[in-house]
């Protein structure tokens, strides 16, 4: 993969994170903990390598594609029908299809255990978004299969899809419009009137969906598991070991969302800390220094001067060409400036930015804000991500006098509380928000300047493990399991499951991206 491949990829899982969405599993495998043994006598679990169809354990999978979005290309798989009880507690009510792939491994014998890509959001579809993320599971794909299931509510599992709440359905070009609450009252309202024509939005929860997992692995054969869970993935990963600690090998967690996190209360002071820290590399950078003396101010001077006055401003969309109309208020800033936060690319542009905006000039914030959430209006329009967070999180929700001065203010914690007073709420177990305590083998990884899950996070989850580690990733945003070497790293860690002594001194070269000075690029 080249250098703007990598970028493109890493940009992608970094959006792919569970404040993006809130802002509005006989394989024949036996179960063993590891397994180096060739294909020999007595192995069912063998693909030939030009099969077109097959069967695992009671599964029987045929070959098919998964579509990239927006392009032509696609990736070879193969796929099985999986139906599962919508309400566990009346199998006999309606029953929903769960879309299940398996990639196959590059190995002409692979190992016994699986590899699940849990994806994030909530809301992501893990299937849809495998070829994004695929060039980071490479090398895990040499020796293992893949296994994606869509989570009830999103892709081909009967996703709870809004209609009409796209980015592409006439909303306009107001950036703030997902920060007003009249208005998101308003669509929960159809959207749930809609939604309970097919589906009963309570039972679309991170506990019911392990269940479906669970269901779809004893239907394989009940081999051992390898989560991976990327940003909201990590909750469902963390639920799953609580509840079924015998099927899981080890267990991978990419900016981490700890058990005991209530989702939405930290967002605004994770973003203020990730934004100054990120402003802090530019004032230790002469020239970025000189060109834009302290960004923070100037963030803070921008958001007050469009709080006063917003502005409409004509630019030209950046992908399309076409042209398009901007109003952009103090809101829609806090929103632009929070998707520039999740990766080191786009922080490196927030600056220069900042320092046009004060001039007048919107259409870098505009044609960014149109690159970085261009690929997110299937996310917006599903709200399986209001099951998650309205059953799972939205009682505990407190006040927060300390965020109303921060550049997010109180506005997602505000659109969360009024749209689940009008939400069905599925049931929690009373042990939820308990922290996970596991002997199972855990990789964490964070990225230092993750404006989401910061490190803290993943610090706070390290403490319940007795065999894990924390990788931070020095100058990284939200979501690193595609940056430098740690692909390499993962791999390692599924194949030895000993995390502390991987040699993860490579993690030291990774660093942040200079902040561009002018419309050329960084100072040289």
């Amino acid at each position: 993969m080249g250098r703007e491949g990598t970028k493109l990829l890493n940009k992608r899982l970094a959006l792919r994170g569970i404040a993006v969405a809130i802002a509005i599993a006989a394989i024949g495998w036996m179960a063993v903990e590891r397994d180096h043994e060739a294909a020999g006598p007595g192995r069912d679990d063998v693909i030939a390598p030009h099969a077109t169809a097959f069967t695992l354990g009671s599964l029987h999978f045929t070959a098919c594609e998964l579509a990239q979005k927006r392009s032509g290309a696609t990736t070879r798989a193969f796929c099985t029908p999986f139906q599962v009880p919508e309400n566990r507690a009346d199998p006999g009510a309606r029953r929903i299809d769960l879309r299940v792939a398996l990639i196959r491994s590059d190995a002409p014998a692979a190992d016994r255990d699986l590899v699940v890509y849990l994806a994030g959001g909530p809301g992501e579809s893990a299937i849809d978004t495998w070829p994004e993320v695929a060039a980071a599971f490479a090398p895990l794909v040499k020796h293992h299969h893949i296994l994606l299931v869509d989570q009830r509510g999103t892709g081909g599992s009967n996703a709870l899809t809004c209609p009409g709440a796209n980015g592409d359905d006439g909303r306009g070009d107001k950036v703030d419009v997902e920060f007003d609450v009249d208005e998101a009252r308003k669509q929960t309202r159809e959207c749930l009137a809609a939604i309970e024509r097919r589906a009963d939005p309570r039972y679309y929860t991170t506990t019911v969906a392990v269940e479906d997992l669970e269901a779809v692995r004893r239907a394989l054969g009940s081999p051992k598991l390898d989560l991976v869970g990327v940003s909201y993935g990590t909750r469902f990963a963390q639920q799953y070991v609580m509840r079924h600690p015998q099927a899981v090998r080890s267990v991978v967690l990419d900016s981490v969302v700890p058990n005991p996190l209530v989702l939405g209360e930290d967002f605004a002071g994770n973003l203020d800390a990730a934004l100054k820290a990120d402003f802090a590399l530019c004032t230790k950078e002469p020239a970025c220094a000189k060109a834009f003396g302290d960004p923070w101010a100037s963030l803070v001077l921008l958001r007050d001067r469009l709080r006063a006055t917003p502005q409409a401003w004509d630019y030209r969309d950046p992908v399309t060409f076409e042209p398009k109309h901007l109003r952009l208020d103090e809101a829609g800033l806090a929103r632009l400036v929070r998707f520039f936060a999740y990766t080191p690319e786009s922080a490196a542009l927030l600056p220069l930015s900042i320092a046009e905006g004060l001039r007048g000039n919107f259409t870098p914030l505009a044609g960014q804000e149109r690159l970085l959430t261009g690929d997110l209006g299937d996310l917006r329009s599903n709200a399986m991500q209001l099951s998650v967070a309205c059953s799972e999180d939205a009682d505990l929700l407190t006040d927060r006098a300390q965020d109303a001065g921060t550049i997010l203010g109180t506005r997602l914690v505000d659109l969360l509380r009024t749209a689940c007073a009008i939400w069905p709420r599925g049931t929690r177990p009373a042990d939820f928000h308990s922290p996970l305590t596991t002997a199972t083998p855990v990789l964490i990884l964070e990225g230092q300047l993750d404006p989401v899950t910061p490190p803290r996070y993943g610090e706070e989850v390290l403490k319940g493990l007795s065999d894990g580690r924390l990788l931070i990733a020095r100058g990284q945003g939200h979501n690193v399991i595609g940056r430098g070497c740690i692909p390499r790293l993962v791999r390692e860690f599924v194949d030895k499951l000993d995390p502390r002594t991987l040699d993860a001194s490579c993690v030291d070269a990774l660093g942040p991206t200079p902040a561009f000075v002018d419309f050329n690029g960084a100072s040289p």
